[in-house]
């Protein structure tokens, strides 16, 4: 089961953070189609949040397609968004590994390397580098 996480420093609203973390579970392979999500009630207890912003992100997640809410029984995930690169995954994960290894030898702290990841991922965007 996903658990959930809040970062007060993104600037992300709190839904959206629980949007962007069952996506992430599901592109990653961590969710699959019907495994149950935690209830609203355990998301609350978990992060000190109100329902309703639980109930917003829920809501999104089934309006996506990606959770079915059974009433009464709990919310369901409906559709995954792994694809064939999942396999690639692991190969991928070792070697982010020995990056972030080497990022942290180099002395760069947490904020540090998501700065320098976002750039780089920004810049092969901008340069059409696949």
């Amino acid at each position: 089961m996903i658990e959930f996480h809040l970062d007060s420093r993104s600037g992300v609203a709190p839904y959206q953070q629980v949007v962007q973390q069952v996506r992430h579970a599901l592109r990653l392979g961590l969710l699959e189609v019907g495994d149950q999500l935690p209830t609203v009630k355990e998301v609350v207890a978990t992060l000190a949040i109100n329902p309703n912003t639980v109930l917003k992100a829920y809501r999104e997640l089934e309006h996506l397609g990606l959770v079915a809410a059974r009433p009464g029984i709990g919310v369901f995930v409906a559709k995954t968004l792994t694809d064939e690169s999942l396999v690639a995954h692991a190969a991928l994960r070792q070697g982010l590994g020995r990056w972030l290894a080497e990022a942290r030898r180099a002395g760069l702290d947490e904020e540090s390397i998501e700065a320098l990841f976002r750039d780089v991922v920004r810049a092969s965007s901008r340069e059409g580098v696949a």
